[in-house]
């Protein structure tokens, strides 16, 4: 096994570090290799501001969404849930080589002078080999310090990278850990192609954080049919006298039990056991109602079922790569507490909808008495319906960071380098890096400059010319450590490198890289109307003047309002979110205590105008 160190993080200072797993090859145990490979032996507490309630507490308890970089938020959540997670799911990027995009449509026909659709990107998943394995690697190490002695973590993965990602897992969780491969084999579209079979199936790999961890089998257990079951029994079926079915219950002889009589509804209730190929539960296609317009979701159906295997009512689930907010969703249907995060705004606007929408609906089957609420084992004891929103280092910049790089370089008017693995692009004789979005920018994010830098080359350019530098670097960032550029320098074999470091927090002034949104929001005896709303880059990617908006709803996906604010939380009181060909009311009356009034209006592009309304 492994070696660790204890870990350890200071509260008190933000800055402050925690020891992370150091690993040593084992003995007759492969371990994976490449380019670049590092140990993850520290991380920083990052500091996460809260932005918005929805709903209300119990027992202390708030669910949680956090808008940030994943790796990040688990530094974050290491101070207080360390070792407190039960069951950990995530769907990382599967390396497909492809681009998803989302369809946005305008919601009316009121609009015009422009299109009416179009597609915008909302992640790649576009990778070098070793970027990949590092960036997961990194992500598995605080998952599971994250997670309870007793919990599981299901890695959701296709054949693109299955073999690495289990190696991977292996290293950080330990051989002996791995529990299951898991294929969900589903239906569709058959192609006769003579390349290869086809793709039908993805793969789910179980880890346990130890080896006393246990699955809750009977909770998913697969129903059995009645004819079914009693000839896989293959015994006689007596009848009682009131005529209930009986059958000798033979498990047991080998160690001397005597047979004992055992009723055929107990043996049908117990269900049959689930196995390591799952082929009954759907993959969403196109028209699905479940479906919530977002890449790669996935099924309800299937969530459910890991959901409740690896905790019981109460458990506490964590996902880390949250998209359209399924493992969410599914967790508060069924009782659970969750935890989740995603980088792109996006996945949490589009969550924060659906939450929304599912606490509505369990509040409301709860007071119909449709849902069952109670302390005895296999009941609910509580439906956790509140949940916050946290950000964790952002800065409000870039809303989704699939295309920020491509408004840096056109707002930075860099040349762009579409096939250097490397560099971004060249701008005024520098090859331009630019570092990660939407946080500050560590010296970890160096080394893939320094594992990918041709030293060879660094080698000639030194003998031909020995007083200039072999490189001269510009490193574009979103915040960094103060010596960034110094490490890099000092790092770097010995070459000698100029890097200058362009910061975008203190450029931004200078640069556009998104329009403000404009409304026209007015109070008119005592009801709250929004007379108009301008979504200026919605605008622009319909290639719409704001003098042809007809009816600025069809823009609109929600508007919330909190008649209280306290200027720092917001906390809506009017959630008018409605469903996908609904357009929203736009008109609200405020309630006689309402105080500080703020606005959040939501555009198709999950970008929102934020704004106070001043009471005449």
């Amino acid at each position: 096994m492994s070696k660790q160190t204890d870990l350890d993080i200071k509260a008190e200072q933000p800055a402050a570090t925690v020891e992370q797993y150091k690993f040593e090859p084992i003995k007759g145990y492969p371990m994976l290799q490449w380019k670049g490979k590092r140990p993850f032996t520290s991380t920083q507490f990052y500091p996460a501001q809260l932005k918005e309630n929805h709903g209300e507490a119990f027992s202390g308890w708030m669910n949680r969404i956090y808008w940030g970089d994943n790796l990040q938020v688990m530094s974050h959540l290491l101070k207080e849930f360390r070792g407190k997670v039960d069951l950990g799911y995530i769907d990382p990027p599967f390396d497909s080589k492809a681009e998803y995009k989302k369809q946005i449509i305008l919601k009316g026909k009121e609009a015009t002078g422009g299109q009416s659709s179009f597609e915008e990107k909302q992640y790649t998943d576009i990778w070098t080999n070793d970027t990949y394995l590092q960036f997961l690697f990194e992500r598995l190490v605080l998952i599971r310090e994250l997670l309870s002695d007793n919990g599981f973590l299901f890695i959701h993965c296709d054949w693109h990278k299955v073999h690495l990602i289990r190696l991977l897992a292996e290293e950080v969780f330990g051989p002996a850990n791995f529990r299951n491969e898991i294929v969900w084999a589903y239906p569709g579209r058959e192609m006769h192609i003579d390349l290869k079979f086809n793709c039908k199936h993805d793969t789910l790999l179980l880890f346990a954080k130890s080896e006393s961890a246990r699955i809750n089998m009977s909770s998913v257990a697969i129903p059995y049919d009645k004819e079914e079951r009693l000839r896989t029994l293959r015994r006689k079926v007596h009848k009682d006298e009131d005529g209930r079915e009986w059958v000798w219950e033979t498990r047991g002889q080998s160690s001397g039990e005597e047979p004992y009589k055992r009723y055929v509804e107990e043996i049908i209730s117990e269900g049959k056991a689930l196995n390591d190929v799952w082929t009954d539960v759907q993959f969403l296609r196109g028209n699905d109602p479940e479906r919530v317009d977002y890449p790669t979701q996935k099924p309800e159906a299937l969530l459910d079922r890991i959901i409740k295997a690896g905790t019981k009512p109460g458990g506490l689930v964590f996902d880390g790569f949250m998209g359209s907010g399924t493992t969410q969703a599914v967790a508060m249907r069924i009782g659970r507490r969750f935890i989740g995060a995603d980088i792109n705004l996006g996945a949490i606007q589009t969550t924060t909808k659906r939450l929304i929408e599912v606490a509505n609906d369990v509040q409301t089957k709860q007071s119909q008495g449709e849902l069952k609420t109670g302390d005895k084992d296999g009941e609910i004891p509580h439906y956790y319906t509140g949940f916050s929103v946290y950000n964790v280092n952002h800065y409000d910049i870039f809303r989704n960071p699939a295309q920020a790089k491509d408004l840096l370089i056109e707002a930075l008017e860099i040349q762009p380098l579409p096939s250097n693995a490397l560099y971004d692009g060249e701008k005024d004789g520098r090859m331009v890096k630019i570092m990660p979005i939407n946080r500050i920018a560590t010296k970890a994010d160096i080394n893939d400059l320094l594992t990918g830098f041709d030293y060879k080359a660094f080698q000639k350019r030194r003998e031909q010319s020995p007083s200039k530098p072999v490189e001269s670097l510009l490193l574009v960032c979103m915040g960094h450590e103060p010596d960034l550029a110094a490490h890099l320098e000092r790092e770097c074999q010995g070459f000698n490198l100029d890097v200058e470091v362009v910061d975008i927090l203190r450029a931004k002034a200078k640069l556009e890289f998104k329009r403000d949104s404009e409304a026209e929001i007015k109070i008119e005896k005592n009801v709250l109307k929004i007379a108009a709303f301008y979504p200026m880059n919605l605008l622009q990617k319909l290639s719409l003047m704001k003098e042809n908006v007809g009816e600025w709803r069809e823009l609109t996906e929600s508007v919330m309002v909190d008649w209280n604010y306290d200027g720092a939380v917001f906390e809506p009181k009017v959630v008018d979110v409605p469903g996908k060909n609904a357009l929203v009311k736009g008109e609200y009356d405020i309630p006689p205590d309402a105080g500080t009034i703020r606005v959040k209006i939501t555009d198709l592009l999950s970008e929102s105008l934020e704004t106070e309304v001043a009471r005449g």
